[in-house]
């Protein structure tokens, strides 16, 4: 989430094969239901508007959000403490969670970055983190029983010393059952590192590991779908590259991922990948976007996977996409299938929904309050958004409206 340097670009747009797979598991919401049966109810976006209520306030700088089968918001602030909000009790006048000890917060975009719960949380209590660890920032994947916080287990690590930005930071459970974490490029600006593009660090990508089990020294095991398992030289956590700073990833009902992937400076980015699209390369530092960016980086005979969809960030109030989810709650039907997504500076309601021909429909449909951070989903499907340095937290809900007229 940081401003960079601003160099000129032309938007263009890429398009992704749609298809459906049915890789479900018991814990999804009673409101993720088939893709296709969502889309019966589908209007245009354009029929769309977004209505926000702020429903707490007084948090210090939340920056993650996500969902409790009990009905609770577990809300992540960046100093490394986790609040809760139940819409029937509000916000808890206290922590749930206190990891500010363990935690470097010193840089802007270093602190508490990612939570989310274990499949079977009800169960267990186990809640899974991402964040910047001391004394030296690095990239840290871990894992607690919420009662417990004292038995912390850390699962993965990514030194991250040299700049405190492009933490990436996200982390979520797939419908495969396995862990899903998103890391930045190292910092700056320009991949100083060239790690985009570099399969033998864990910098700037999206990686996924099985947490249910432990492989020799490490707390967790590759998955052997993985696509770099056998690739000399490579790391074998990885699941997709090319990435600058995916801030905010979510995983949708078929297993895709939708990934806001922060720009230089000429564009923000949404890619939409499929569960049988890993190893994708989604084309940092030889590409920003659809447009190339560094020449130098881009090779001979590689594929680069385009985002679906994309706004310019040259000479506009944009400056960092924040990528959301998709829309799976019950009370509005209209909508059920949009992905909505915003931008910290100008904080518009991007809408993409992807069509059966392998087409993305997209429209602008209003706006969150400002400096928004996180989007997420309850255990019923609704959305919420969180605003940075206001501290708030908003309800969102969809409305239809009458289209244009020309």
């Amino acid at each position: 989430m940081s401003r960079r340097r601003r160099r000129p670009a032309t938007t263009l747009a890429g398009l992704l094969v749609l298809a459906l797979s049915a890789l479900l598991l018991t814990s999804v919401p009673a409101a993720g239901t088939a893709a296709d049966a969502s889309r019966s109810h589908a209007v245009p976006l354009s029929e769309l508007t977004v209505v926000t209520e702020q429903v707490a306030s007084g948090l210090q700088r939340p920056i993650a959000i996500t969902g409790l089968p009990d009905g609770r918001m577990l809300i992540a602030e960046k100093n490394g403490t986790v609040r809760a909000y139940h819409p029937d009790t509000g916000l808890a006048a206290e922590p749930v969670l206190d990891l500010s000890a363990r935690i470097d917060t010193s840089d802007n975009e270093r602190g508490l970055l990612g939570i989310t719960p274990a499949p079977n949380f009800a169960r267990t209590g186990i809640l899974y983190v991402a964040y910047t660890s001391l004394p030296a920032g690095a990239l840290t994947l871990a894992r607690l029983p919420l009662r417990a916080p004292e038995r912390l287990q850390v699962l993965l690590t990514q030194e991250h010393a040299e700049y405190g930005n492009h933490n990436g930071g996200q982390v979520a459970f797939g419908r495969d059952g396995y862990l899903y974490w998103s890391t930045g490029d190292g910092g700056h600006a320009n991949d100083p590192f060239k790690a985009g593009q570099d399969l033998g660090t864990l910098l700037g990508k999206i990686v996924r590991i099985d947490v249910n089990r432990a492989c020799g020294a490490k707390p967790y095991c590759v998955p052997a779908g993985n696509p770099f398992i056998r690739t000399p030289g490579a790391r074998p956590e990885i699941w997709l590259y090319g990435l600058r700073n995916p801030w905010r990833f979510s995983v949708d009902i078929d297993n895709s991922l939708w990934i806001g992937d922060v720009g230089q400076g000429l564009v923000e980015e949404i890619n939409h990948i499929r569960p049988w699209q890993g190893g994708a390369n989604l084309g940092w530092s030889c590409k920003e976007g659809t447009p190339v960016f560094d020449q130098e980086q881009c090779r001979p005979g590689v594929r680069y996977v385009d985002p679906v969809f994309e706004y310019e960030h040259f000479l506009t109030e944009s400056c960092s996409v924040i990528g959301g989810v998709v829309y799976r709650g019950s009370r509005t039907p209209e909508a059920r299938g949009t992905y909505v997504a915003s931008d910290y500076c100008a904080p518009r309601v991007y809408a993409v929904r992807p069509h059966r021909d392998g087409s993305y429909e997209t429209a602008t449909i209003g706006n969150f309050p400002t400096q928004p951070t996180a989007i997420g989903a309850d255990v019923h499907g609704e959305l919420y958004v969180l605003s940075d340095y206001p501290g708030w937290l908003s309800r969102v809900r969809f409305e239809r409206v009458q289209p244009a007229t020309r």
